[in-house]
């Protein structure tokens, strides 16, 4: 009874092993997509390190209508990166995008790829309005403190008064 139990655990084991290694082996690393949700016409950039240090690749972005582009190596340890953009009429679901390395001899031993969801709706929580005063040091019309308030709406109106005086003064020929 406990070889029967032992031996369907291995089995099973074995099994699971076989199954996951196949869909894995040859792909060299995978494509990260960021973001991975997006919405029509937003930027997407896309890197890999399956391509090795200084490696290119081809990107294909044609699944989702944004055609070929290009990886680059960059001054990351061996990191190549590429952008596209997702067309504006793109609709919405879930894209493969694939990469495949320059100067590989398998094509699938460096053929890399990553999902790309396109949704309707931003998946950014929206923006907060400000609230209050704004904090410029100087102040504001409405202002926190009533007191400087006031001492200014008074200044304003002096100077009102003495401008006002002055160009009666001017119209009556007093000499000024």
């Amino acid at each position: 009874m406990r070889r029967t139990a032992a031996a369907r655990l291995l089995t099973g084991t074995a099994l699971a092993v076989a199954l996951a290694g196949p869909a894995h082996a040859g792909t060299g690393g995978s494509l990260e997509v960021y973001p991975a949700t997006v919405t029509p016409g937003s930027q997407v950039t896309v890197n890999t390190t399956a391509c090795g240090a200084g490696g290119t690749a081809a990107g294909d972005a044609s699944a989702v209508g944004a055609g070929a582009f290009v990886l680059a190596p960059t001054t990351h340890k061996e990191v190549a990166v590429g952008q596209f953009r997702v067309p504006p009429g793109a609709q919405p679901g879930t894209y493969e995008i694939v990469a495949r390395c320059d100067g590989a001899a398998d094509a699938d031993a460096r053929r890399v790829s990553g999902d790309l969801v396109v949704t309707l709706t931003s998946t950014r929580p929206p923006a907060a309005h400000p609230r209050g005063s704004v904090k410029t040091g100087v102040g504001g019309a409405l202002g926190p403190d009533p007191a400087q308030t006031a001492a200014g709406v008074a200044a304003l109106a002096v100077a009102a008064a003495g401008g006002t005086w002055l160009l009666h003064r001017r119209a009556r020929g007093d000499g000024i």
